[in-house]
């Protein structure tokens, strides 16, 4: 009866009566072949740009009990070499782990899949080290894992590659640490307030939309401050702008300064503008007031507006013109700043 053999490790199964006199040379490298699975290493130039596949033997193509005879059976594997176009390594259709380092250059993708299943193998990038496992037909990696692996906490540096699932746990960051870059310079520095319980919302957006920044909390009104040190100051290297509102017309006309700084508001009859709430001392405010298709419409003015002299202007009366006025608030009035009237406005 012939010698049969493993599926994984491919270590002989030795027949009664069979190799004799080589019995001790054979278990000697069925027990090297074991050794090389578990903590075996091997590098595997793999340059150019040809598919590579890893060597594997049957324990009997080599008889010398000192060696490992192919590349498979080895649980750690270095590939090496110059990559000049982007390949596949395949390793055998059967079960196993490994713990893989991309040591190549060329600025090419490496993807290691078992033999015949080229579609579902993992790519390992350049430079970094992957721990994955197969069950015979797809490679799947640890790392890209790591996400939904409940982690308590980590204390160690080192690098972190790949995408991480975090579901429901939050990230705690240590007052006034930071997140570093690539030389180990500080990008944001986090720090702590006691009983904190306003914060930002960061969320992104899809094609067409703007990413929002939004200031969040237990309180009812929740701002945001910016603060430069010294002498620096804030730079918009674009265009800021607040959209123009528009006031709903009425018997009194409300407007919130906060919510809606640059307004506009087309007369339907004589009205009266209503004090503008929610402003801020040193705060700039407009507001284009526009005559409808008949015209001639009034204005009447809350006190908390001020005008030169104590004297509130009069409206441009022409059908569809627009007036334009600006006040800066004081902390308890709204003190005119400009004006520009009878404006065409299409």
């Amino acid at each position: 009866m012939a010698s049969s053999y493993t599926s994984r490790l491919k270590l002989e199964r030795q027949a009664t009566g069979e190799n004799s006199g080589n019995w001790g040379n054979l278990v000697n490298y069925v027990l090297n072949r074991i050794d090389s699975t578990v903590r075996g290493y091997v590098a595997v130039s793999v340059a150019g740009s040809a598919n590579v596949t890893l060597v594997s033997n049957t324990s009997t193509t080599n008889t010398d009990d000192s060696t490992t005879d192919d590349q498979v059976h080895n649980k750690v594997i270095e590939f090496t070499g110059a990559l000049t176009g982007a390949i596949h390594v395949f390793t055998d259709a059967v079960e196993g782990d490994y713990t893989l380092f991309n040591n190549t250059s060329g600025s090419h993708s490496l993807t290691f899949a078992n033999t015949g299943h080229a579609a579902n193998g993992v790519v390992i990038t350049q430079g970094t080290k992957s721990i994955v496992y197969t069950n015979g037909s797809t490679i799947y990696d640890v790392g890209a894992d790591l996400g939904q692996i409940g982690v308590t906490s980590l204390t160690s540096t080192g690098n972190v590659t790949g995408t991480y699932l975090i579901s429901s746990e939050n990230i705690q960051i240590a007052n006034d640490k930071a997140i570093v870059d690539a030389n180990n310079n500080e990008q944001i520095v986090f720090s702590q307030t006691a009983s904190a319980v306003n914060h930002l919302d960061i969320t992104n957006a899809a094609t067409g939309n703007n990413p929002d920044i939004k200031a969040s909390g237990s309180d009812a009104n929740v701002g945001i401050s910016f603060t430069t040190t010294g002498s620096g100051f804030i730079k918009f290297n674009d265009a800021a702008y607040n959209p123009e509102a528009t006031l709903s017309d009425g018997a009194t006309i409300t407007w919130d300064a906060q919510a809606q700084p640059v307004a506009k508001v087309t007369l339907g009859g004589n009205r009266t503008l209503a004090a503008a709430s929610n402003g801020v001392a040193g705060q700039f405010v407009s507001l284009v007031v526009i005559q409808d298709g008949t015209g001639s419409r009034t204005l009447t003015w809350n006190a908390a507006y001020e005008f030169a002299s104590d004297t509130a202007p009069t409206l441009t009366t022409t059908a569809n013109l627009g007036d334009l006025f600006v006040f800066k608030y004081n902390g308890t009035k709204w003190l005119e700043a400009g004006r520009n009237q009878a404006l065409t406005l299409s």
